[in-house]
């Protein structure tokens, strides 16, 4: 006598999912191969990276970042050795765009985003840090924050392409003689140097001149590389929770 089994395997929320199993020649015979069924079928369950839901930069948290910064004092107070609150909320700004960037790549790393997804997140977001900044005193702000993210996304696009080189210590040297002749080849050097340091590297603080009137755009952007590295080190845990205070 022909008889019809329907196994059952975990599937999203942990509800069961019906394994169905076509007509068998016998009970015994039909267990056993729905049980086969079932396992097999868990096992590619497993296999599959997990999507979990992120909230990633978006234009609302852009324009919040600039209606903060523009209502900010840049006046120093004489009688406090703090830095003016302008200058505290700029430097905010930029390492919240530097920390949300590195979020796409360390979930590519972790295999929750294809390269094609990883991409696609990473152009969104260029596209709204890097466009035009607006007119007056608060463009010129956002135009100083902006010149070193040149140095950010150009790393992550280069770290995802894979084949950068890791020798920090030699593009440096590299990057010095190009900035003053070449600045898209400055760029292309520092966008191997952040993707090393995506990567792991160690960078880039000694490398940086002490010395703010001998500080080149250079210099910014290995600035930019030493925190890409914070970010990445404070991102350690980051796949184990989601939402956009991570």
């Amino acid at each position: 006598m022909l008889t019809t089994r329907r196994d059952w395997k975990t599937g999203p929320g942990d509800q069961p999912a019906p394994v169905f199993c076509g007509p068998t020649k016998s009970f015994n015979h039909g267990k056993e191969y729905c049980t086969e069924m079932a396992k097999k079928a868990a096992k590619k369950v497993e296999a599959e990276p997990l999507k979990l839901f992120y909230i990633f930069y978006n234009q609302e948290r852009w324009d919040n970042w600039l209606k903060t910064l523009s209502e900010s004092s840049f006046e120093a107070d004489p009688k406090s050795d703090e830095m003016p609150e302008g200058f505290r909320i700029l430097d905010g700004f930029a390492v919240d765009i530097t920390v949300s960037v590195l979020k796409i790549i360390k979930l590519y790393q972790n295999k929750r985003f294809t390269f094609d997804e990883a991409v696609e997140k990473l152009s969104a977001v260029e596209k709204i840090v890097m466009s035009p900044a607006p007119e007056g005193e608060l463009g010129e702000l956002v135009e100083i924050l902006l010149l070193p993210k040149l140095a950010l996304f150009a790393s992550c696009r280069l770290y995802l392409a894979g084949g950068f080189e890791k020798d920090i210590k030699v593009l440096v040297k590299k990057g010095r003689s190009d900035i003053d002749k070449d600045m898209e080849t400055a760029l292309e050097t520092v966008s191997n140097i952040g993707a090393a340091v995506i990567d792991g590297a160690s960078c880039c603080s000694k490398y940086v001149k002490d010395d703010i009137e001998q500080t080149t755009l250079f210099d910014e952007w290995l600035i930019e590389c030493e925190r890409m590295g914070e970010a990445m080190a404070s991102l350690k845990n980051f796949d184990e929770s989601t939402g956009e205070d991570d």
